[in-house]
């Protein structure tokens, strides 16, 4: 009897093994510039979705948790949009998705970005990278994107003016 019911479930589920292997792996990768400043401080960012509706899924936030008395949540509401999108709300550090900052050059997020990709539903959705620095500026970049992912679609490239060099949405072998 088991048997029999483990061969239903493998066969009716089977549509949707082949569409989970067919949609392809995500990556996000996001290149920090260098900049020829007197006081460098590593930014702030957080990594979120949107539905249309505006709702957010959160993916990644970087910030300095190795702060004595949990100091580096204070700066937190200087990413603004993501702090009003629900970052207020959360208890910090978030397992699997907080980080520390990180310096100049190019940072990948694929591991965090596949399980939140894979639990939403299809649909328009606006991939939001925003960066803070403490003597420094602020920016917002915005991916749109189609779940389930395509590969005629990507990768998806936005370029930044200050903060953030460029986020880049690209598929990568499973």
């Amino acid at each position: 009897m088991v048997k029999f019911y483990s061969v239903l479930l493998a066969v009716c589920t089977w549509p949707l093994s082949l569409a989970a292997l067919a949609a392809p792996q995500a990556a996000l990768e996001i290149t920090l510039p260098r900049m020829q400043v007197a006081e460098y401080h590593k930014p702030y960012l957080a990594v979120w979705l949107e539905d249309s509706a505006r709702n957010a899924t959160q993916v990644a936030v970087w910030y300095d948790v190795a702060m004595r008395e949990a100091k580096g949540e204070e700066w937190l509401a200087d990413l603004r949009q993501w702090w009003r999108r629900g970052g207020r709300s959360l208890t910090m550090p978030i397992d699997g998705i907080t980080s520390a900052t990180k310096g100049p050059g190019s940072h990948v997020i694929d591991l965090s970005l596949q399980s939140v990709l894979r639990e939403l539903p299809d649909g328009e959705y606006r991939l939001r990278v925003e960066a803070a620095r403490e003597v420094g500026g602020r920016e917002l970049l915005s991916l749109a994107i189609t779940l389930p992912l395509d590969n005629a679609t990507l990768p998806v490239i936005e370029k930044g003016s200050s903060e953030l060099s460029q986020v880049r949405l690209y598929s990568v072998a499973p």
